[in-house]
């Protein structure tokens, strides 16, 4: 019975301790709680496009006005010759180069001597030449001796006969020799084998396929030079097949140069390649340009083609665009000091210092006036 006693004793005096250690437990749980720090807070970055100034009346506004325009495709191009006017330099006499006249890029007129040539061709044609000479003035003497003997009655009319055909074909012998001799390049009085190779036609030379001391194989061989009248000249562009809708045969083209910006060339499309590239699928067009001088070979282009279909598209003070990272920004207002950048894409400059905007502002938004101006405040 005692010992029973003394056991619920002992029970009741662990109690109290079990909920002490349980309280001090809870308790230091709250404390850990409270003693644990916020939870992150995550701040958004600021706009970079957004800046603040501090007098913004100082910036002037300017609204963009509506401009109406055709649609317009704009290609890259080469500056090429148009083959219709390339003149090949021919020489029909094969042999060895003994002196080239002109080179590459010269300006060349008409019946200028561009190379001379050593043949053995011509050489020969000159023998054949004097030795039939020599037979039609041996013929015609004895057709003259015949005529008189005939006449006396020494010989026959067959034998006269005879000595008038001898005459007839060694005239022929001399004709023929004498357009051998044309055709090589030489007269009936050329005295030695160097044919003198000149120009057919007036133009600058483009291709050049002979040095000195080199040999020509005649017409089986590249032609020594190509003559190109470059008064007019092809640019040819390559167009993608989504955009071959809007070019056509016979339209009008604005060809601008990367050389000269500021200059406009007028051309036609005169052709649109049936075949497109399998890799790039693209077309090859063909525009005819006149050339006043400064479109050279080579030279890269641009060409905008415009088409039937009017739109409507904001035009803004020229200095409102701003070119910076190869890229064109306007400055529009926004909440209270603050102005907002915008990329824009531009088109034409028009009349009046206006510059075209095709996407990035639409007519009646306002712009700031002269973006350099706060560009160079910003950066400050």
């Amino acid at each position: 019975m005692n010992m029973r006693r003394c056991r619920k004793g002992i029970l009741l005096l662990a109690a109290p301790v079990v909920s002490c250690r349980y309280l001090a437990a809870c308790g230091n749980r709250e404390d850990s709680r409270a003693e644990a720090p916020p939870p992150a807070v995550v701040e958004r970055q600021q706009n970079t496009e957004i800046f603040e100034v501090q007098h913004p009346e100082q910036f002037r506004l300017a609204a963009a006005v509506a401009h109406t325009s055709t649609t317009q495709l704009s290609v890259t191009g080469v500056v090429t010759p148009d083959v219709s006017r390339n003149v090949p330099v021919i020489s029909i006499a094969t042999g060895r180069v003994v002196e080239v006249k002109a080179k590459l890029g010269d300006f060349v007129k008409k019946g200028q001597l561009l190379l001379r040539v050593q043949s053995a061709d011509l050489s020969a044609a000159l023998a054949d030449h004097r030795k039939a000479v020599a037979d039609e003035a041996l013929a015609r003497a004895q057709c003259e001796r015949a005529k008189l003997l005939h006449d006396k009655g020494a010989i026959s009319l067959n034998d006269l006969q005879v000595a008038e055909d001898a005459e007839v074909k060694a005239r022929v012998d001399v004709e023929n020799t004498t357009e051998r001799l044309r055709v090589l390049g030489a007269g009936a009085d050329h005295a030695s084998a160097i044919v003198d190779i000149r120009a057919p036609a007036d133009g600058v030379i483009t291709e050049q396929q002979v040095t000195n001391a080199a040999g020509v194989a005649g017409l089986g061989s590249p032609n020594p030079f190509i003559i190109s009248d470059l008064s007019s000249v092809w640019v040819i562009c390559d167009v993608y097949e989504n955009d071959l809708a809007g070019v056509s045969v016979g339209e009008n083209a604005e060809i601008r140069l990367n050389a000269f910006p500021g200059e406009v060339f007028r051309g036609r499309i005169s052709n649109i390649s049936p075949i497109l590239d399998p890799s790039l699928r693209t077309a090859k067009v063909r525009i005819e340009v006149r050339n006043h001088g400064l479109m050279r070979i080579g030279m890269f282009a641009t060409a905008t083609f415009h088409g039937q279909k009017r739109e409507v598209h904001a035009a803004v003070p020229a200095s409102a665009i701003l070119h910076l990272h190869d890229r064109n920004w306007v400055y529009v207002p926004a909440e209270r000091n603050k102005f907002r950048r915008i990329e824009v894409r531009t088109g034409e400059t028009l009349p009046g210092n206006l510059q075209e905007v095709f996407s990035g502002v639409q007519p009646g938004e306002r712009v700031v006036e002269n973006a350099l101006v706060l560009q160079n405040t910003v950066e400050q």
